[in-house]
């Protein structure tokens, strides 16, 4: 498995500044955070996004994939929708990317068959740009649709190869699954993981890798006894709690964990 790091946990950070922590602490790849608050996003040109790809090029570093913020199960009108991830599938080939990051985002007031039901047709509508352009499109296990169970629901009707999941390890846990079970659901599907660790269940302030609560070893060694050899990528969420460590102090001795834990499911 290959192991990347979310610049979530860098909000604001220059490219050459993410780049040099992803080389100095072993890191193969980088989950973007596609959003305006950063130096990539779906509004930059041509000309910076020939430069993000020089230096990633240059750095010897992978753009893992997007991290975007469109919200497929969302209520409203299928077009804006569409076109958000659209627009985060032209910069992901533009970049190299292979992955776009969406979330599902159902309202509290909507029924799990309507959002269900939104979330797949928007999802199969953009598979078929998606195939062009060579990206899968990532359902991220989270907010409405936290668990693998959840997940499925949309997943099957679309029945897409380039749509599938993104599996974060903290809602899945929160939402009472084992790991096992989530990778039964999932595995079909999986694109990659994002792995973090936290406080407790009642507080998510994020934490260094193995300091927490969440069964980071049992996931690692379920994806090694399925043969599974995708991306880990560490999803420090600093920019929502700014009391937490700097990602920086915390890089090395997180990869050197997530490599322990590699090891001891080999």
């Amino acid at each position: 498995m290959k192991l990347a790091f979310s610049t979530l946990g860098v909000p604001g950070l220059p490219l050459a500044d993410v780049l040099r922590l992803a080389t100095t602490y072993g890191y193969h790849g980088v989950e973007l955070r596609a959003h305006p608050e950063e130096p990539v996003h779906p509004g930059i040109g041509l000309a910076e996004r020939s430069d993000a790809v020089a230096e990633f090029k240059a750095a010897g570093v992978e753009v893992l994939g997007l991290a975007g913020y469109a919200r497929v199960a969302a209520p409203g009108d299928d077009e804006p929708v569409v076109e958000e991830i659209h627009r985060l599938l032209d910069l992901a080939r533009d970049l190299g990317a292979g992955f776009v990051r969406v979330f599902p985002g159902a309202a509290s007031d909507q029924s799990a068959e309507e959002a269900d039901a939104t979330a797949a047709r928007r999802l199969g509508t953009a598979a078929e740009y998606a195939g062009d352009l060579d990206v899968r499109i990532l359902l991220e296990t989270h907010d409405s649709h936290r668990t693998a169970a959840d997940a499925i629901r949309i997943l099957g009707p679309v029945g897409h190869r380039q749509v599938g999941a993104l599996w974060d390890v903290m809602h899945t846990w929160l939402g009472g699954e084992q790991p096992s079970e989530t990778y039964a659901a999932l595995g079909p599907h999986l694109g990659y993981v994002q792995v973090k660790d936290i406080a407790s269940a009642e507080d998510t302030t994020p934490v260094a890798l193995g300091a927490g609560v969440l069964p980071l070893a049992e996931c690692v060694e379920v994806l090694s006894r399925h043969g599974w050899d995708g991306w880990l990528c560490w999803e420090y969420e600093k920019r929502w709690y700014e009391q937490a460590p700097p990602l920086e102090d915390l890089l090395g001795a997180g990869r050197d964990h997530l490599a322990r834990l590699l090891n001891d499911a080999a």
